[in-house]
């Protein structure tokens, strides 16, 4: 590359200096700006300085040269802001949730198209080895026809996430336990399998009611458009520490479950006359293929890993389950 790829980040949280550390590890991008409200440390342990801004209007009256802006506020925001940048004529990466409601979300989507612009939403669990495995034997036809998919995710958040002053457990900001935990793996399920119907759904608030403003528990089930059905059974009452993030498998020609914290083993594979290959060593943060993928997209070298149709179908999904609440 003759030019370096300009990123700023909107939210110097814990996500943004996660995609701050990818950007500077990658020698075809530059970090070019933050954007936070409050007055974030900006100097690392290498001394890097980056220019901060209070506002994203205050980032385009500077001037500085931006070809992309990683939008990684607190999930309430990303609409708004989203909007702000592909209306300044930049490519958006977008944290997920991609919105809080599908209108947000299409409304992005034709935004992008009117100004020729890419909306990327972060879906890392994507680029994990099983994830990819799982991916490449289903499409392949090796598992032959989906039967039955269940998904469990029982994780742990309580007072030590949810402090006082926190976004979290806010309903404008954080949405929902669906789209600030557990949206990754919808995701999941949607990239493997396709579009859910039939919908069924029962929630609880087992021990969450003073510390958020939505439910902490579900059993969801549903039927594929593709054909199968299946289960998304969650929580974050549990005591403690998080217990499981799994997905098993039940096809015409085999069984799969993987499991592990963000579902990163391969804890069963017993497929007809199919052996399990070596797979890559899994890397904890997936965040650096985001990036790389941004690259490679404005340098017409792949296609988006996650593009903007997908993000919607996301939030899509997530609202219908949602509407099962009313």
């Amino acid at each position: 590359m003759n030019n370096k790829v300009k990123f700023a980040i909107v939210g110097y949280g814990y996500i943004g200096r996660k995609h701050s550390d990818m950007i500077f590890e990658n020698p075809d991008c530059e970090l070019v700006a933050v954007v936070d409200c409050k007055e974030p440390d900006l100097f690392d342990g290498d001394d890097r300085k980056i220019t901060s801004f209070k506002s994203l209007d205050d980032l385009w009256n500077s001037n500085i040269e931006v070809d992309v802006v990683v939008i990684a506020s607190p999930n309430g925001l990303h609409f708004e802001q989203a909007s702000n940048v592909l209306d300044n004529g930049r490519h958006v990466v977008i944290e997920k949730p991609m919105a809080l409601n599908k209108q947000d979300a299409e409304t992005l989507v034709f935004k992008a198209l009117k100004e020729q612009k890419h909306i990327f939403v972060v879906m890392q669990n994507r680029y994990s080895p099983p994830s990819v495995w799982v991916k490449e034997i289903i499409d392949s036809g090796i598992l032959g026809e989906i039967y039955m998919v269940q998904v469990n995710c029982y994780w742990n958040r309580d007072e030590r996430y949810y402090k006082s002053g926190s976004w979290h457990g806010k309903h404008n900001l954080d949405g929902g336990t669906l789209f600030t935990q557990f949206s990754h793996f919808i995701d999941m399920i949607y990239w493997l399998f396709g579009d859910i119907t039939n919908i069924h759904a029962k929630f609880a608030d087992f021990n969450h009611q003073i510390l958020t403003d939505f439910e902490d528990s579900g059993f969801i089930n549903f039927d594929f458009v593709n054909g199968g059905m299946g289960t998304l059974n969650y929580s974050t009452s549990v005591w403690n520490g998080n217990l499981e993030s799994s997905m098993t498998i039940i096809a015409e020609k085999g069984s799969v479950k993987i499991g592990g914290q963000y579902m990163d083993k391969v804890e069963i594979c017993n497929i007809k006359d199919y052996s399990l290959p070596e797979l890559p060593s899994p890397d904890s943060a997936n965040h650096h293929f985001v990036i790389e993928n941004v690259v490679d997209v404005l340098n017409n070298r792949n296609t988006i890993t996650t593009n903007a149709l997908e993000g919607l179908k996301i939030v899509d999904i997530i609202e219908r389950i949602y509407a099962l609440k009313k």
